[in-house]
């Protein structure tokens, strides 16, 4: 079965910090893939080193069968943790813009800034510039970034920190439209546990290291307990 991401023990360190020790991953095509650990646990560091913005000290990656490389990383939909906006510009124009950087023309750009915004509920607000916007706003422009131009690879960081609860239910309504479309999808969290059971599997990550993986509910009868937060607790303690 053909593997979008492979990372092979991965080591990374910044100083004298270990931000990763020895971490390997594997995302199966088709599957939603969670990556939950605390905030400084290594997941945005994990994340940029299998999209190729960060070098790992030690350890390989392929991405879509590849090292690394520019047009590995425009083939696929990344949202990063920190939004990456133009505040002068609209909400339009930005998706203009990555769409454009895409190789999108100008008839499907439209149509795609149209059918993104309306999946993220920013249908009304296309016109208003992005220093307007709130922090949910912004998170949900990034994601419509990241849609626009169709991919079939998405790397997600933290993309519902913000977000209210109904916003939250429709943007996991739409990860598995595009599931059932074929997409594969890695998605970071550090605080929306509820949202783990919508995933295929789940890596928990703390510490650099990946504590256990595999699908929440085997995570659960594995390790006797009724939340997974608590497999943290159980590592922790061990």
């Amino acid at each position: 079965m053909f593997a979008p991401i492979k990372g092979n023990h991965l080591k990374k360190r910044f100083k004298k910090q270990v931000v990763l020790d020895d971490v390997s991953i594997t995302l199966h095509e088709g599957e939603i893939y969670g990556l939950i650990g605390p905030s400084g646990s290594g997941k945005t560091t994990l994340v940029k080193i299998l999209l190729g913005l960060e070098k790992p000290d030690s350890g390989s990656v392929e991405l879509l069968g590849k090292k690394p490389s520019l047009s590995a990383f425009f083939s696929l939909g990344y949202m990063a943790q920190s939004d990456a906006l133009y505040n002068e510009l609209s909400a339009y124009q930005n998706l203009d813009f990555f769409a454009s950087i895409q190789g999108l023309n100008r008839k499907k750009r439209k149509q795609r800034i149209m059918e993104v915004a309306k999946l993220v509920d920013l249908q009304n607000d296309l016109r208003k510039n992005v220093s307007q916007f709130s922090g949910g706003m912004r998170r949900r422009l990034s994601l419509a970034s990241a849609l626009v131009h169709e991919p079939k690879l998405y790397l997600l960081d933290e993309p519902t920190v913000g977000l209210d609860p109904l916003i939250r239910k429709e943007i996991w309504a739409l990860f598995q439209k595009l599931k059932k479309e074929g997409a594969t999808i890695i998605v970071t969290t550090h605080v929306m546990m509820d949202e783990v059971v919508h995933c295929d599997r789940i890596g928990l990550l703390n510490h650099g290291k990946i504590l256990a993986s595999g699908a929440p509910d085997e995570l659960m009868e594995k390790y006797h307990v009724s939340a997974l937060e608590d497999i943290f607790l159980i590592k922790e303690e061990a």
